[in-house]
């Protein structure tokens, strides 16, 4: 198989690559212009396009098929060739589908803890030697590339809800026809695309629609809208419907105890609540892929947490500092509330940088609102210069206080004057917590947390 990827950089684009490159397909691609870590990457594997940029000649009649990536434009020069000679062209999702079709389908959606409890299913799965594939939005421990295809009967999918492709307006989620559908919960995200919330709830309603008859619909009932959806759903009687809430634990000297079904304390790697509504998901999971209680258990207490969700950058007896990838307000509000709870007896200072296209939005704001109510220290930062790349006017101290609804909020709107004022701090009996889809406009947080712990 020939296959070529436009716009082969993106973070799954290049796994998906690589992963048919491993497969045995003949794979190309271009880019205008490849990251870090896609560029080393691809090098490594010898799909690193020679030249930057869109060329025609990189497609002839002899491709089986082309690959189109949501960075490309619907006037992409190689995608104008492609359709002129009538060659097959996917989005990244209804390639792995096309890939899929013979096997077992799991797909976890929902606006948050997507790439968690997809991290702790493929983690159980491994832990016991099952033959598997998968799609999952970060790098995990275990695992070299974030995408595995081979000739196994089941696979697990991450299945996120923005787009497909430039000329594919469907949800990702929507094209994977799971036999079990998962969702998380439901929190307005993506006002870009879904400009309502009635907007954005109608796509969990249609992933519903696409799960394969007779299937399986694990969902989080603590979640009130995402409860009122399934419950308001017409052809339900179809599926098998699996609740679940968060499982049972302890915390004890700052460290959680899963109480499994016989009230044993297991003693988990993770925190927080919301962590242990992911894992009652991947429970329900593993068990639709034959794997018994007692081998979930025995797996999941080594789990370590996917990427950038609470990631410790730096620890001693008396503070922690973590990283997080948490920026949407479910997210923020979780993460939150989890450290807080973790370590009640310490002071929390939580620094939430606004770097996406909904944070950033005037309408969106407001869904921000008391997300921050449990750090005794919070802080915005919204760098200036990101505002000016995206062409949108700076935000005012009042805004912010107004969107959070409190005024004990410090804001800065440049790094530099952030980090300042973070090494201010005397971490004793505090924990601090970062969280930014960004990276705070380049600050070196492994170097800022040990400067702030160990000088």
């Amino acid at each position: 198989m020939r296959v070529h990827f436009i716009a082969i950089g993106g973070a799954a684009m290049h796994n998906l690559a690589i992963a048919l490159h491993l497969k045995g397909f003949k794979v190309t691609g271009s880019d205008d212009v490849v990251f870090e870590p896609s560029k080393s990457r691809l090098a490594k594997h010898g799909l690193l396009p020679v030249a930057e940029g869109w060329h025609e000649t990189n497609i002839s009649a002899d491709l089986d098929a082309v690959i189109l990536g949501m960075h490309a434009k619907a006037d992409n020069p190689e995608l104008l060739k492609a359709q002129a000679l009538n060659i097959p062209i996917y989005s990244y999702p209804e390639y792995i589908y096309e890939q899929s079709k013979q096997k077992k389908r799991i797909v976890v959606g929902g606006s948050h803890g997507k790439t968690t409890i997809t991290s702790m299913i493929l983690h159980v799965l491994k832990y016991h030697k099952k033959d598997f594939d998968y799609l999952v939005g970060a790098q995990i421990e275990g695992f070299d590339n974030m995408v595995g295809l081979s000739d196994a009967p089941l696979i697990i999918i991450e299945g996120d809800e923005y787009l497909a492709s430039p000329i594919d307006r469907r949800p990702k989620f929507h094209l994977y026809k799971a036999h079990v559908g998962i969702i998380s919960g439901v929190a307005w995200d993506h006002i870009n695309v879904f400009p309502t919330f009635e907007n954005y709830k109608e796509q969990f309603t249609k992933f519903i629609d696409t799960i394969e008859p007779d299937g399986t619909l694990i969902y989080c009932e603590d979640d009130a809208a995402l409860k009122a959806l399934v419950n308001n759903y017409s052809n339900i009687k179809s599926l098998k419907i699996l609740p679940y809430v968060a499982h049972e634990a302890i915390i004890k000297f700052g460290k959680t105890f899963l109480l499994d079904s016989e009230k044993e304390q297991l003693p988990l790697e993770i925190f927080g609540a919301h962590n242990l509504m992911n894992l009652n998901a991947a429970k329900l999971a593993c068990l639709e892929a034959g794997i018994n209680e007692k081998e979930f258990y025995e797996a999941i207490k080594s789990f370590k947490g996917a990427a950038r969700r609470l990631e410790k950058l730096a620890e001693n007896d008396d503070a922690v500092i973590y990283k997080d990838f948490a920026h949407s307000p479910s997210k923020l509000k979780a993460t939150v509330e989890a450290v807080k709870q973790q370590y009640p007896e310490r002071k929390l200072i939580a620094c939430i940088e606004l770097h996406t296209f909904s944070s950033l939005n005037r309408n969106f704001l407001n869904e921000y609102a008391y997300t921050l109510n449990h750090a005794d220290e919070a802080i915005v930062l919204i760098d200036d210069k990101v505002l000016k790349q995206k062409g949108m006017e700076a935000f005012t101290e009042q805004e912010i206080f107004d969107a959070f609804k409190s005024k004990d909020i410090k804001f800065f709107n440049q790094p530099e004057k952030i980090k300042a004022y973070l090494l201010t701090f005397e971490l004793r009996d505090a924990n601090l917590l970062l969280m930014s889809s960004g990276n705070f406009g380049g600050i070196d947080l492994v170097t800022l947390a040990k400067k702030l712990l160990y000088n």
